[in-house]
């Protein structure tokens, strides 16, 4: 079975009796395997000691069997409900307290935990939890590399083919298949093209009806999935043609992202990096086209710890990953948005991004 010992030892920091996980990124660190997340309520109860429970649905049974597991299953069927199946886990583990990821567990499940034991006390360690996972080792950096890679080189194929005419959602889609053409197993999160007016919207959606123009603001932010671990690149491209502006707003945000990268190594803050970042774009002349933090964890999850943001005092420690993204956006004109993946190391970081962030003209 897996070393469990690390989240046994969670539970007795938090002075509860045991942890429960759910189908996600910690259940798949925990127990090697992924599981869907859907209406059927689906847990592991890791206790300070002694054996694991499960709470499984039946029809999962057969990719249980897979897992390396030597505690009691209880299984339950649509037809009949799971009421049972919480009942018996608390008749074999009378729990009095009980940590959850706060984040992932949905209500419904926390509300059957409720029923089985009323005077059960579930406490959030959303933070503890996940930030077991907050320094990566090198089988983990080894695949968000292999991630990263995949998708730069997607990306590469893409730029090769925009052109002026074609929708928002013709270059999006031509990304898809270019990712999974690259080795993808799955896409990290659903890619944002966007271009012109559009990609001052951080979290746009590609228009069908949209037609690339000349001088248009295009950009990507996207990301692989591979082994389980997520890529998450932004690169910001003009096609055709770029304006003064958009060559200076551009100028302005990669000094940003620089100024982060310079920033980054063991021992300082989360809030040093960010305000350095934002610092930079704050001198410049578009200060008020500020609306975004300079980034987040990135793992397993797309958005994990630590969130590089101003007030956020968490020391920044080698082997994190987070991501340096600054942007500058105005809506009715035009966004640029640079982002990198990068690995703290002891004495700086290294950018596991390596897409070139030189001011590209495409689609000529």
């Amino acid at each position: 079975m897996s070393d469990l010992s690390e989240y046994r030892q969670v539970a007795r920091d938090l002075n509860v009796d045991a942890i429960a996980l759910v189908p996600g990124p910690n259940f798949i660190r925990a127990f090697r395997k992924p599981f869907m997340s859907h209406e059927r309520p689906f847990l592991a109860v890791i206790p300070v000691s002694g054996p694991c429970a499960a709470i499984v649905p039946n029809l999962e049974l057969g990719s249980w069997a897979l897992v390396d597991f030597d505690g009691p299953v209880f299984d339950w069927r649509d037809q009949t409900g799971y009421d049972e199946a919480f009942a018996a886990l608390g008749a074999h583990m009378p729990l009095t307290s009980l940590a959850v990821e706060g984040q992932v567990m949905r209500v419904f499940v926390h509300h059957a935990l409720k029923k089985a034991m009323p005077e059960l006390k579930i406490v959030d360690a959303e933070k503890e939890i996940s930030g077991l996972r907050i320094i990566k080792t090198e089988e983990d950096i080894a695949a968000m590399q292999a991630a990263i890679d995949i998708s730069e080189r997607a990306l590469t194929r893409v730029l090769e083919g925009v052109r002026i005419g074609q929708t928002e959602k013709e270059v999006e889609q031509a990304l898809i298949q270019a990712l999974f053409a690259e080795g993808a197993e799955d896409q990290a999160f659903a890619p944002i093209v966007a271009a012109g007016d559009n990609s001052a919207r951080p979290h746009a959606k590609a228009r069908p009806d949209y037609k690339i123009q000349s001088g248009d603001a295009l950009l990507f932010d996207f990301g692989a999935r591979k082994h389980g671990f997520a890529a998450d690149i932004t690169r910001t491209v003009f096609v055709g043609d770029v304006s003064d502006e958009g060559r200076d707003v551009y100028d302005t945000v990669l000094r940003a992202n620089k100024a982060g990268l310079a920033m980054t190594r063991d021992g300082v803050t989360a809030h040093d990096i960010d305000d350095t970042v934002i610092g930079v774009l704050e001198a410049s002349p578009y200060a008020d086209r500020i609306r975004t933090k300079t980034g987040h964890g990135l793992g397993r999850d797309v958005h994990e710890a630590p969130y590089i943001m101003r007030g956020n005092h968490q020391v920044m420690r080698a082997g994190m990953v987070y991501t340096n993204e600054p942007g500058l956006y105005e809506i009715g004109n035009f966004g640029v948005r640079i982002e990198d993946d990068v690995l703290v190391t002891e004495t700086g970081c290294i950018s596991l991004t390596s897409f070139p962030k030189d001011l590209m003209i495409v689609g000529r």
